[in-house]
């Protein structure tokens, strides 16, 4: 409309409890901004500003890459755009850039909707929703897709949100990641296998500083506690400790230093922790895909534990 100036990411949502204050964006229904009693949880962005990196977005109807855009379905062969032209790739879906429509908002909480229709390497219609919700023990968001369509669809999900610091770069933190195994990848970031973490740098089940370590490493055969979920562990310089979550619908944990971010400014100012519900280039390797059948729903959930008391001692390396 004439006149009407419009944010980089549409309509701006805010949820609250207590401290905690959660930004959801029209775009991409994406997390912009996660704050706890007035500290940053996540290396996020500006209400201003466009999204880069892929921060705080929610990735459908598959996370991370899709070899050459190709993959094989039901007798024949699908081409998606390439959306990663340098490594000659699809990536991270076809949700995270369309207008997402708010469905519900309280206080605490906010639901969104969108329906993906057929288009180019994607013959199928899925509905999708996106839950946030903040309680006492910090953020979930739920992720539910169901094939509206007549045919069985390929299917995974993810998310990119960057966990902060604390400082201006990830440096001084200290990661843990609760996986006994790790994937290789090729030159185009697509897995050539499964390897043990065992006496290699990918080996973070005890919380290593990541000092000028370059991670954009996808892990499987995560530990869990005992509820369940496995938790990726950031321990910022002052000893807080921020946790992110995933329940058992994501057999994969991506980490990412942002070295390769293409933005000089932004790059290692946080560390990416990316939830996978199936490995990069499932579509083909079959790593963790789902297969929904006509009318078949999915549902995953995540979240965030923000910073708690500093670790103890004997847990710092």
């Amino acid at each position: 409309m004439p006149g009407t100036v419009a944010a980089p990411s549409g309509e701006q949502y805010s949820i609250t409890h207590g401290s905690q204050t959660v930004v959801i964006t029209e775009v991409g229904a994406s997390l912009r901004d996660y704050t706890a009693a007035g500290r940053p949880v996540l290396d996020g962005y500006g209400a201003e500003e466009p999204c880069t990196g892929g921060r705080g977005q929610s990735l459908l109807p598959w996370p991370n890459r899709v070899r050459g855009g190709r993959y094989p379905w039901q007798g024949s062969t699908e081409q998606l755009d390439l959306t990663e032209p340098d490594k000659g790739g699809a990536i991270h879906g076809l949700t995270r850039w369309a207008n997402w429509r708010l469905v519900e908002r309280s206080g605490h909480r906010a639901r969104f909707a969108y329906v993906l229709h057929a288009c180019p390497g994607w013959p199928f219609v899925l509905g999708c929703e996106l839950d946030y919700s903040l309680g006492d023990a910090g953020l979930t968001v739920r992720t539910t897709a169901t094939n509206l369509g007549r045919r069985a669809c390929p299917y995974g999900t993810g998310a990119h949100p960057y966990l902060h610091a604390g400082a201006p770069t990830i440096d001084s933190a200290r990661l843990a990641v609760p996986a006994r195994r790790y994937l290789p990848v090729d030159g185009a970031g697509i897995p050539t296998g499964q390897a043990p973490v065992d006496g290699t740098p990918y080996d973070l089940r005890r919380a290593r500083q990541l000092g000028d370590r370059r991670l954009d490493t996808a892990y499987t055969d995560l530990e869990r506690d005992g509820d369940g979920r496995a938790r990726a562990h950031l321990t910022r310089p002052d000893g807080r400790r921020v946790a992110l979550w995933l329940d058992e619908a994501y057999s994969y944990l991506q980490a990412f230093t942002g070295d390769t971010l293409p933005e000089p400014d932004r790059r290692r100012t946080g560390l990416a922790v990316e939830p996978m519900t199936c490995a990069p280039d499932a579509f083909n390797s079959g790593a963790g895909l789902v297969v929904l059948g006509p009318g078949d729903t999915h549902t995953a959930a995540w979240g965030i534990e923000p910073p708690a008391e500093p670790a103890p001692e004997e847990n710092r390396p």
